[in-house]
Formats: structure tokens, C-alpha cells, sequence
């Protein structure tokens, strides 16, 4: 019986194979590497199981998926195994792709490791790299020393004390999917997610859902028929849970109408932000639970209540927007009110808010450090007039240094604002809307710019960016990114952090320097919609809320379709408790022309 494989062990497998192809010879095989990697990040952010899609002969939809790799796919799920993918990975310690879990280890890293530590064994690699480590070994080691050898340490152990958590975006995905199919249900009178997905966290856990209904027995067993099952887990009155496919746990939970409220509130959490209100219930003389509020001073007479608005006017506060729901500061201001008994929680940012996105990466042919977007400006602006933007802005990646000469990428960047200065002359009487000529530019090693100083003047702005050399200390990180963002063209500092959800931490930053720096040069901080950053993270955008430093919600997006995940970054900026003055692109295109373009 042929194994079955999951999509995480198929990105897994196309990593392995980039990376054999990165230790052989990383510039021969540069575009081979790209292509393994983008469908990596396709498969393991799809809500579908790619092995359903080959069923439904329909692997080349999923973005990223080529002719290519969807013949080698179809060679995986028919026989089990790949040929060439064997052929080039063949000959290369096993040891090593295991150890290409433990963040800021790369593929020449990890195959150094493995054969200078002489490391065989697959399924202990990663202990035996521990052990290793702890013994000093790795520091004797051309190329690591003291440092190294303490970072991998430390990583290992951030490894090993992180749980299979799925990205609020997958999470989300497989959520809706049954959402959806619960909606078909005409016992189903409404139907929400629960828990950290409900609260919009960036990684979730457990992914429950709740059910309004007068019917539990038919909803349950509307349930329970969902044809993406494994087996059913538990099924009982008020709850039931399935396995799906995918190997993800879902849960449903069922209240009637009158109490929705309360058992919406209830399993929002956080854990802290219930506790909290608990304590403050106690003291009115008041119980809380799923089904409403009792009031123990008086019979323990019960209080249902079918909203949440309800519920918290009951306690004496304003209903408290799901994201910000972690304790921390929220259910005070929710009991308090202006004079005016209007709020004193903030206005929170809405999607509806924004007038454009000002990080996309189109297919124009930059010849890039990165990888190059693969749809065109034609197409990023008919989706960018669909969503009611006034402007985006152009920013592939800065061209290739390696690769070009200081002219080769001046006339490269010509072209681009050629192209880009005639595109807006052409659509002056069309849809209104404006193309910033930008670029993502990479910030080296020691703070200067990935091109040379004249090819600035040709750009409307700049963003700038970490892509490489994430193991500074401190001081010298923070030193490195203020002196790249303290060019008059440069405006904003790209996913922030660095960090990669479930696979790499972001770099340490003196923030309270780096937020002086930006309010004193006026620049801006992104909060990156892309799945796997969500960059700056929360906790940070509520810092640089408190400190007045503005930010920008951007979706990073090398398809068009991929624009849709700013939506993401909007999550983020509420949790952080921003509001629409906080963020740039929600000015309009005189506002954002005026600070942008000096």
C-alpha cells in the first residue's frame, strides 16, 4: 500500500531536493533552487491537500506548481517514490535535511555539520547535534566558533519547545471550508471559529467552531457527514469532533440561540482575558459560563444572552473586539467611558480603510536577488481597482548584484520607470489610479544599499529589507538597518523582524532606538500581510502605536491573487490596537504622495 503523503511532507521533500541543489552548486542551479522553494511555500500554505488535487487531476492550479514538478508529484503519489529526486539527493548525508529544521541552520551549514560531526542517523540528528554542541565540538569546526555554536543551541531548543501549530492563514482556510459546509445546513442559524483563530492569532493550535441552532441532533449529524472526514473522534449532544484528512482535529460546539453570546465569549478566550473578567463578575456577585451569567446573589438565577454586546453591557463595559481580547489593558478601557458614553477603546483599523498596497512584486523584468513576481502590472492593477485602491506601488526585488555591473542595473531601473511613467500617462483618463516606481531594496551586511547611489534618484521611494546575515548582535543589527533607512529615498522598513512563523526567529533590534529614529526621519515601519512573516508582530505594533511611530499594512505579494492576504496584516495591526490614523495607506493618494515622494 502506497504511503499517503501530507502536504507538510511534500514541502518537506521539495526543500530537501532545493537544498541538495544549493550544497551541489548554488549558482548552477539558482533558478531549479526558486522553483523547488516557491512550490514549498505553495503547498504548505494551501488549504487543500495537493494529494486530493492530483486525484481531481488539477495540480498545476495550485500557484507555484509546474509542468515540472507536477510530473514528478504525479511520479510520488503513482509509485511512491521520485526518481530524480532520489538522483539528486543521492550521495548526500540524510542527517542533513533534518537538521534544516532547526532555524538558521542552512543547506551548506547543515552538510557541513552532518559530515564533519559525522552524523548518519535521519531520525536523531537534531539530538545528536544538541549533543554535540553542549560537548564544544561545534565551535572547533572551520567556519562556526563560540558564537555559532551557542546559536545553534539555542535554536535547537526554541525547536524542540514549539508545538504543530498551523499559520492563521491555513488555520483559517481549513476553518472556512467548514464554515461553509455548515452554512448548508438549514438547522444552522449561525456559525463562528473560536479561540486564537477567532482572536486572529498568527499561529493556531486547536481550530472550534460554534453553532447557533434549535436543532442540535441535525446539525451534529450534518457534522459529522462532512465528506473531508478521516473518522469521527466524538459526537455527543452539545459536541462532536472529526479528523480530517489533513490530520487536523476540529471541534463543534452547540448552543441554542438565546445563549450563543455567552458560549461565543466564552470559548473566544484568551485564557487571561476570561480570568480577568471572572475576578470582576465575582465581585458583582456573578458567576460566568457558556450558557449566560448567573447572579449568586440572588438564587443563582441565570441571565442568557444571545449576542456578545449583551453580555459585556451586562458587566459594564463595551463589547471588546475579538483580537484584542488578551488581557492587556482592554477590559479596563471597556469599563470606562468618555463623557459623551462613548468609547474609550480604540477605533481598530478595517480592511475597508485601506487605499492601496505599497509592496507588490510584479513580473517586470528586473533580473532580480531575489525571486521575480509572476503577474503582470496589467493585472496587479485590475485587482487593485476591484479592491477600491488609489494607488500601489511597484517593488521587486533590487537587481541581482552578483550578476550585473553598476550600469547593467541603472539601465535596468531605466527601464522599469519608463515603463511604469508611461503605463500612468496612459490610464490618465481611465480608472484612476496611480503606480509608484519602487524597489525592495536588500540592506547588506554593514548597512549599505543593494545598488548603487545614482539608481536611488530614479525611484518614486524605497523599501528596504533583511534577506541575508541575520545573526548580528543587537547593536550591530539595529546600527546596520538605521544607517540603510536613513536615505532621503528610502521610506520603509520591510517585514521588520525578519522572523518566519514555525521556522525561523527575527534577529534582535533596539526598538525604542529604531522607533526614535523613524519619528525623528519620518519613516515607517510594515506590518507584512504574507502568511509566514505577519512582520511586525503584534506586540511590536503596539509599541510603535504608544510611541507614534506610523506604520504600513502591505501584502508582499509575488501573484496577484496573493493581495488578498493584506487582509492578514490588517489582523495583525488590530491586534496591535491600531487604528486608521496609525497606518500610511489609508491616506488618500494626495496625502500619501506628499510624505512618500519628497
Amino acid at each position: 500500500m502506497k504511503k499517503s503523503y501530507s502536504n507538510k511532507e511534500i514541502a518537506r521533500l521539495l526543500r530537501s531536493v532545493a537544498a541538495a541543489y544549493t550544497v551541489k552548486n548554488e549558482q548552477k542551479y539558482r533558478f531549479q533552487i526558486i522553483a523547488y522553494e516557491r512550490a514549498a511555500d505553495s503547498i504548505e500554505l494551501s488549504s487543500n491537500e495537493v494529494k486530493d488535487l492530483w486525484d481531481e487531476g488539477k495540480l498545476t492550479s495550485l500557484a507555484g506548481i509546474g509542468s515540472s514538478i507536477a510530473g514528478y508529484l504525479d511520479e510520488l503519489f503513482s509509485t511512491g517514490k521520485v526518481k530524480h529526486f532520489n538522483s539528486v539527493l543521492a550521495k548526500l548525508p540524510e542527517a542533513m535535511f533534518s537538521l534544516l529544521d532547526i532555524p538558521g541552520i542552512g543547506p551548506k551549514n547543515a552538510y557541513k555539520l552532518a559530515t564533519e560531526l559525522k552524523i548518519k542517523k535521519k531520525d536523531k540528528a537534531i539530538e545528536l547535534l544538541k549533543k554535540a554542541a553542549l560537548e564544544g565540538k561545534i565551535k572547533k569546526i572551520e567556519g562556526f566558533g563560540a558564537d555559532s555554536e551557542n546559536k545553534i543551541i539555542r535554536s535547537i531548543n526554541d525547536f524542540q519547545s514549539r508545538g504543530d501549530r498551523l499559520l492563521l492563514y491555513q488555520a483559517e482556510k481549513i476553518a472556512q471550508t467548514i464554515i461553509d459546509y455548515l452554512k448548508n445546513c438549514s438547522a444552522v442559524i449561525e456559525v463562528y471559529p473560536l479561540g486564537s483563530l477567532r482572536r486572529q492569532v498568527s499561529t493556531v493550535g486547536d481550530i472550534d467552531l460554534a453553532v447557533s441552532t434549535k436543532n442540535r441532533k441535525k446539525v451534529i449529524d450534518w457534522f459529522l457527514d462532512f465528506p473531508q472526514k478521516k473518522r469521527v473522534l466524538e459526537a455527543g449532544l452539545n459536541t462532536a469532533s472529526l479528523l480530517l484528512t489533513g490530520g487536523r482535529r476540529i471541534d463543534l460546539k452547540i448552543q441554542s440561540p438565546e445563549s450563543f453570546g455567552a458560549l461565543l465569549q466564552h470559548f473566544t478566550g484568551s485564557k487571561h482575558h476570561n480570568i480577568k473578567l471572572r475576578e470582576i463578575a465575582l465581585g458583582k456577585g456573578y458567576s460566568l459560563s457558556e450558557y449566560g451569567i448567573r447572579n449568586t446573589k440572588k438564587n443563582n438565577a441565570l441571565k442568557k444572552f444571545s449576542n456578545e454586546t449583551d453580555f459585556y453591557q451586562y458587566l459594564g463595559m463595551d463589547w471588546i473586539p475579538p483580537e484584542l481580547r488578551e488581557d492587556s489593558g482592554e477590559i479596563e478601557k471597556a469599563s470606562e467611558f468618555k463623557p459623551d458614553g462613548s468609547s474609550q477603546l480604540p477605533k481598530l483599523v478595517e480592511l475597508k480603510d485601506l487605499k492601496g498596497d505599497l509592496h507588490l512584486h510584479s513580473d517586470f523584468p528586473i533580473e532580480p536577488s531575489h525571486d521575480l513576481g509572476e503577474s503582470s502590472l496589467e493585472e496587479l492593477v485590475a485587482k487593485a481597482s476591484s479592491l477600491n485602491y488609489e494607488y500601489i506601488a511597484l517593488t521587486e526585488h533590487n537587481p541581482s548584484i552578483s550578476n550585473h555591473n553598476a550600469n547593467d542595473i541603472y539601465d535596468l531601473i531605466k527601464r522599469k520607470k519608463a515603463f511604469i511613467e508611461q503605463f500612468n500617462i496612459s490610464r490618465v483618463n481611465k480608472i484612476p489610479l496611480k503606480i509608484f516606481n519602487s524597489l525592495e531594496i536588500d540592506i547588506k551586511f554593514n548597512g549599505e544599499l543593494a545598488i548603487p547611489e545614482g539608481c536611488l534618484e530614479l525611484l518614486d521611494f524605497a523599501i528596504v529589507s533583511i534577506h541575508s546575515v541575520f545573526n548580528l548582535e543587537k547593536k550591530e543589527m539595529t546600527e546596520r538597518v538605521i544607517r540603510a533607512l536613513d536615505h532621503p529615498k528610502v521610506k520603509i522598513f520591510g517585514h521588520p523582524t525578519g522572523r518566519k512563523l514555525n521556522s525561523r526567529e527575527g534577529y534582535e533590534i533596539d526598538w525604542e532606538r529604531l522607533f526614535d529614529f523613524c519619528l525623528k526621519k519620518n519613516k515607517f515601519l510594515e506590518i507584512s500581510g504574507w502568511p509566514e512573516r505577519l512582520d511586525l508582530p503584534d506586540f511590536l505594533v503596539r509599541e510603535a502605536v504608544n510611541y507614534g511611530v506610523k506604520m504600513t499594512i502591505n501584502s508582499d505579494s509575488h501573484l496577484v491573487d496573493q493581495m488578498d492576504l493584506i487582509r492578514y496584516g490588517i489582523s495583525v495591526a488590530r491586534r496591535g490596537w491600531a487604528e486608521k490614523k496609525n497606518i500610511i495607506n489609508t491616506l488618500n493618494l494626495k496625502e500619501i504622495s506628499d510624505i512618500l515622494i519628497k
